[in-house]
């Protein structure tokens, strides 16, 4: 059972997961939109680099918001939940955008 100080650091894993889907429907939209060159890169994989991106940016802010709730208990699970779903956001978007991908590369 958690207590109310337990409980206080998990509005952040929310906002983890709320980042990271909105980064990821942008490129998605992008992508859709036909947005060709990623941060220089051209290629087909460009737009797998800009999710990257949205991960890295995900698991930045998950360490961020856990370490800002200034509540040691139960960190490891809360910064733990904040990066599992925003890999599952970001992996979700990375299904969206093979068609793109593979349009591309073929």
């Amino acid at each position: 059972m958690q207590t109310h100080s337990e409980s206080r650091g998990w509005p952040g894993v929310f906002l983890v997961w709320a980042i990271a889907l909105a980064g990821a429907l942008v490129v998605v939209a992008l992508a859709y939109g036909g947005t060709g060159s990623w941060f220089g890169d051209a290629s087909w994989l460009g737009v797998y680099g800009a999710l990257g991106v949205v991960l890295a940016a995900s698991v930045l802010a998950a360490l961020v918001t856990q370490l800002a709730s200034r509540r040691p208990a139960g960190f490891v699970a809360r910064a733990s939940a904040s990066v599992g779903g925003a890999v599952i956001v970001v992996a979700l978007a990375a299904a969206a955008v093979a068609p793109i991908a593979a349009a591309v590369n073929g």
